[in-house]
């Protein structure tokens, strides 16, 4: 087993045993529920926004390790954030996870996100990694819920 690939497992495991903002937001302005209907992973994220900015975010729910880690470490990074900022990283990530974006080698704002850089071999699992973020986007625009197809 390689370095990266050990470092991904533990950091995996510690953040869906222990996951950082697993809590409701007490006063959200903004909140989605996300769904993945592929393996039932069901995430609610809210957040306080504002003048634009992400004052505090959280999560609940349920799901599978990858996709309670991947919640648990998108809300410990785009705390204290801009809604853009969050949205960049949103991209960033999304392109990261199907390898559209090589973290090596481009500029990139996902620091210890690229953990997940690893999910790309396993294509059932990007759903997994990605919900939390497409429920982000969602709470940021509004729109109720997230359904990842």
């Amino acid at each position: 087993m390689s370095y990266q690939s050990d470092l991904y497992q533990q950091v995996i495991l510690d953040h869906n045993k222990n996951p950082k903002n697993f809590r409701e937001v007490d006063g959200h302005s903004h909140s989605c529920d996300g769904y993945n209907p592929l393996c039932g992973d069901k995430i609610k994220v809210e957040m306080k926004i504002a003048d634009g900015l992400i004052e505090d975010v959280g999560f609940s729910g349920s799901g599978c390790a990858i996709s309670k880690a991947s919640a648990s470490l998108m809300t410990v990074n785009i705390k204290g954030k801009t809604v853009d900022e969050a949205r960049v990283m949103f991209d960033e990530f999304h392109k990261m996870v199907v390898g559209e974006l090589d973290t090596k080698s481009a500029k990139h704002h996902l620091g210890r996100l690229t953990i997940f850089e690893g999910v790309r071999e396993f294509p059932s699992r990007i759903k997994c990694a990605s919900l939390a973020w497409h429920t982000l986007v969602c709470a940021i625009d509004k729109t109720g819920e997230a359904t990842i197809e």
